[in-house]
C-alpha cells in the first residue's frame, strides 16, 4: 500500500465505524481490468490458440503413456476453488521406509511444440491470479479440464516415484509416464480438519508423517520456510475482503513433497548435465548482522551457536515481535532466479555453458539444489524440465524443443513473475483503499514490522491493511494506533497518520 504521512491527526475528531469489506457501491471489476491493463495481461487466448488446444483436447495426449497406474489410490489436495490441478499424491509405507508417488500432469503430452499453445504460454510465462479470476498459462480446456488431474476419470501424467528411508531421505528415484486416475478432490481445510480430528485415513496419516520427516530432513540441512501470515483478496457472497491467513500444517506437509521432487530434479539435472535450476544466492554476512540486531531490538531469542533457520523455526508467527522479525527476515531472501545450463551445447552457439557448482547451483532456503518441476500448467519452465528428466531418466535424448529452449528460460520466467507481482501488489492496494475509502477518520490499530530512514509500515489487524507510513518514527515491534486521512480508490492509495 502506497501511502503518504498526513497530517498529525489527535484523537478528539469522530471516529466512523470501520468496515470488513468493500463498499457493495465501489466498482472493483473496473479496477481490476484497469491493472491488468496496466501489465498488459491478455483478456483472452487468440483463436488460433483456442483452436488448436480444443483439438489437443479432443484427440487426447500426443505422447504415449509408459505404464498404467489406474490401481493406485491418487488424491489431490488444494485450494477449494481450484481446478487447474498440477498434482496428485499417492503414500505407502515401503519396508521400513516409504514410497511416495507424485504425479504431475503431462502438459507437454497435449502442447505441440512451436505451436499456437507452445507460442502464447511462452508469451504469457505463468498463470496469474486476481481476486475476480485469473489470466491462464494455458487456454481451460487444457488448463481446467483434458490436462488437470481431476477426479473424473483418466488422466496422462508424469508420475515420480521416490522411495524414502525410515527417517525420510531419498534412497531411489524414478520418472516415467504414466496414465492415472485421481480418486478425490480434497482441501487443505478439509485435510488438516480430518487429521485433527482423528478421522483421517491412512493416505492422509502418511501425508502427515512423511511431511514431517521432510520438515526435519530440512531442519537438518539447514533450509528454511518463513511462516508469514498471508495478506490476501478474497469474495464472500459476492463481496470483496481482506484477511489474514496462516498457513495451515497440511500446506506445509505437501509442500514438502514438492520440494522434495525438485530437488530430485535437480540432482538428476546435474548428473546428467543438462537442465534449468531454480536458485537462490546465500544471504549476505551483513545482512545477518542485521537481522540479529533486529532480533536483540524486538525481544526474539537467538541463543549463541544458532543459525537464523533454527531462529526462525522456533518462533510463533501469531506474536508482533515474531511478525515484525519474519518480515525483516524476508530480505535475506532475496535475488532468486533460474539458471539453466547444457553441458552438450557449445557457449556462443544458443548453448547455456556447462554444469553449475557450488553456492552457485544451490537454492539457499532449500539449503540445495531445486528445480521446478511441479507446476506445468502454471509455471512455463516446469514443462520443459519434465521433459529433460523424463530423458535423462529413460537414458534417452532431450527432445530438441526443450533442449532449445532452456536459453530463454530464465529471462522469460523472470519477467513472468515480476508480472505477477505487480499484479497481486496492485489488486491488494485497490482493495485496500476500497475497504477504507468509506471510513476516513477511523482509528486502526497495528504492529511495526518494518522500518526505514524515510517511514514506518504497519501491519494493521482488522481490516488486513499493511501500511506504510512516511515521516513517521517507531521501533520494530512497536504497537502504534493510525488514522485514516484518505483513501483514493482510482489512485491506489490510503494515507495514514499516527495517532499521537
Amino acid at each position: 500500500m502506497v501511502a503518504g504521512p498526513g497530517p498529525s491527526v489527535g484523537e478528539d475528531a469522530a471516529v466512523p465505524s470501520l468496515p470488513l469489506h468493500v463498499d457493495p457501491t465501489v466498482d472493483l471489476r473496473a479496477g481490476f481490468g484497469a491493472i491488468r491493463d496496466e501489465l498488459e495481461l491478455p483478456d483472452d487466448f487468440p483463436a488460433e490458440v483456442l483452436a488448436e488446444a480444443e483439438a489437443a483436447a479432443r484427440r487426447g495426449p500426443g505422447i504415449p503413456a509408459d505404464a498404467d497406474l489406474r490401481d493406485v489410490p491418487f488424491l489431490t489436495v488444494d485450494p477449494p476453488s481450484s481446478t487447474d490441478l498440477d498434482q496428485a499424491l499417492a503414500l505407502e509405507r515401503n519396508g521400513p521406509g516409504y514410497l511416495v508417488r507424485y504425479a504431475i500432469a503431462d502438459v507437454a503430452a497435449f502442447v505441440t511444440p512451436g505451436g499456437a499453445v507452445d507460442a502464447e504460454a511462452r508469451r504469457r510465462g505463468v498463470t496469474v491470479y486476481l481476486p475476480d479470476g485469473k489470466v491462464p498459462l494455458h487456454p481451460p480446456v487444457l488448463s481446467e479440464g483434458a490436462a488437470s488431474l481431476l477426479p473424473d476419470g483418466d488422466r496422462q501424467a508424469v508420475v515420480w516415484e521416490v522411495e524414502l528411508d525410515a527417517d525420510g531421505a531419498p534412497t531411489d528415484v524414478r520418472v516415467r509416464r504414466a496414465t492415472v486416475r485421481s480418486r478425490a478432490k480434497l482441501s487443505y481445510e478439509e485435510v488438516q480438519r480430518s487429521v485433527d480430528r482423528g478421522t483421517a485415513e491412512e493416505p492422509l496419516l502418511l501425508l502427515r508423517e512423511v511431511g514431517e520427516l521432510r520438515a526435519a530432513q530440512e531442519a537438518a540441512r539447514g533450509g528454511v520456510s518463513l511462516p508469514l501470515p498471508e495478506q490476501q483478496v478474497v469474495e464472500i457472497a459476492g463481496r470483496y475482503e481482506l484477511e489474514y491467513r496462516a498457513p495451515l500444517a497440511s500446506e506445509g506437509w505437501s509442500a514438502q513433497l514438492s520440494l522434495l521432487t525438485g530437488m530430485c530434479a535437480a540432482r538428476l539435472m546435474l548428473d546428467g548435465g543438462v537442465g534449468v535450476l531454480r536458485t537462490l544466492p546465500p544471504a549476505p554476512d551483513d545482512a545477518v548482522d542485521v537481522l540479529r540486531r533486529h532480533a536483540v531490538a524486538l525481544g526474539v531469542p537467538w541463543p549463541e551457536g544458532s543459525t537464523y533457520g533454527e531462529v526462525i523455526r522456533a518462533l510463533d508467527p501469531t506474536t508482533p515481535p515474531a511478525a515484525a522479525f519474519l518480515v525483516q527476515a524476508v530480505r535475506l531472501f532475496r535475488g532468486a532466479g533460474y539458471l539453466a545450463f547444457d553441458a552438450g551445447s557449445e557457449d556462443g552457439d544458443g548453448g547455456v555453458g556447462t554444469p553449475p557448482v557450488g553456492d552457485e547451483s544451490r537454492h539457499a532456503a532449500v539449503a540445495a539444489p531445486y528445480a521446478h518441476v511441479t507446476a506445468p500448467l502454471r509455471r512455463l519452465v516446469d514443462r520443459a524440465g519434465s521433459e529433460v528428466v523424463l530423458a535423462l531418466c529413460a537414458g534417452t535424448a532431450v527432445p530438441g524443443w526443450a533442449r532449445q529452449a532452456l536459453p530463454s528460460l530464465p529471462q522469460a520466467m523472470s519477467a513472468a513473475t515480476r508480472r505477477e507481482g505487480a499484479a497481486d501488489r496492485l489488486a491488494t492496494d485497490l482493495v485496500e483503499a476500497a475497504t477504507l475509502a468509506g471510513c476516513v477518520g477511523a482509528v486502526v490499530e497495528g504492529v511495526v514490522v518494518k522500518v526505514t530512514d524515510r517511514s514506518v509500515q504497519v501491519q494493521v489487524r482488522e481490516p488486513a491493511v499493511v501500511a506504510d507510513v512516511g515521516g513517521a518514527t517507531a521501533g520494530l515491534g512497536a504497537a502504534v494506533r493510525l488514522r485514516v486521512v484518505s483513501a483514493d480508490v482510482g489512485a491506489r492509495t490510503v494515507t495514514f497518520a499516527v495517532v499521537p
